[in-house]
């Protein structure tokens, strides 16, 4: 993992795991759900090794999910107190996930480390950004209807 992490420039991301902004769009555009402008999209590199979570975290845009390498990930989405898997890899072919605005996703590798890449757009901002442990309503839920997914958040 080493490798890959010095290969890409990759830091450690708030949710878990490592990433690094490869594109940020010049163009702006109007966000109607954060009523301001944002870059037309950005993109980049994300790394989960074993062991990492990305925590349960929403941001107020789509984002789409390209596997590149490594084990399948697995990828949870949280919406209207519903939870969904998918997992992302070569073995069964599903190479992208889109994540709708405002849903809570979390993911991890299922096995030494999953390389993934995610485009927002409009782009990402921190401003746009939360964790479901800020969600008292949401982490209840969870606490009481599907406790082996608390380590997510």
């Amino acid at each position: 993992m080493k490798k890959l992490i010095d290969r890409y420039g990759l830091i450690p991301h708030p949710e878990g795991g490592f990433y690094k902004e490869v594109y940020r769009s010049a163009q702006t555009v109007s966000s109607h759900a954060v009523q301001g402008e944002r870059q037309a999209v950005t993109h980049i590199y994300f790394l989960l090794t074993k062991g990492q979570v990305s925590r349960f975290h929403k941001v107020c845009h789509d984002e789409i999910w390209n596997f590149y390498t490594g084990a399948p990930l697995r990828l949870l989405t949280l919406n209207e107190g519903e939870v969904r898997e998918q997992q992302l890899g070569s073995e069964n072919g599903n190479y992208v996930a889109i994540i709708h605005g405002d849903c809570y996703q979390a993911a991890e590798t299922t096995g030494d480390y999953s390389l993934i890449g995610c485009s927002v757009a409009p782009g990402f901002d921190f401003n746009d950004f939360s964790f479901l442990s800020d969600d008292s309503q949401q982490q209840a839920m969870i606490a009481s209807s599907a406790p082996e997914l608390k380590r997510f958040i």
